[in-house]
């Protein structure tokens, strides 16, 4: 993941880890001839500001391609998860203002679902509360 080496000095690493919970549906789309899934996920920030605690929400655009991508489109709006993935920008022309515009966006390649597993009854239990985790291959 965006992360070469010299020996055993790392020279370069982008790498970005965020935890939140999804504003919206993940929504699927088709561009260049493959589909992929995006997420609307919020993190949040505090600082104290003349003795008051102030929150920050931070949105992030989060682009999962491939079988994860399956994966992905399966959460729902209000779902507490982990991405890793490298942080990308890229320009495209905005038809709104004529203008190049440039985003960035987190390349997913790993989810993993935070949520705690629905209460079932005794019988149904396993004792099987491990989060779920999907990992590009």
């Amino acid at each position: 993941m965006g992360e070469f080496t010299n020996g055993d000095t790392i020279m370069y690493q982008n790498k970005a880890t965020l935890i939140g919970f999804l504003g919206s549906n993940p929504q699927v789309r088709t561009g260049k001839d493959r589909s992929f899934t995006t997420l609307s996920l919020a993190t949040k920030s505090f600082y104290k500001k003349d003795d008051k605690y102030i929150s920050h929400t931070e949105w992030h655009r989060c682009v999962v391609f491939g079988k994860l991508s399956e994966f992905a489109k399966t959460l729902t709006k209000g779902a507490h998860i982990q991405v890793e993935g490298e942080l990308r920008s890229r320009e495209y022309d905005s038809k709104k203002t004529d203008a190049k515009q440039r985003v960035w966006e987190i390349r997913v390649v790993s989810i993993l679902k935070l949520d705690r597993a629905e209460k079932a009854p005794a019988e149904d239990q396993e004792g099987d509360d491990a989060p779920e985790e999907e990992t590009a291959a």
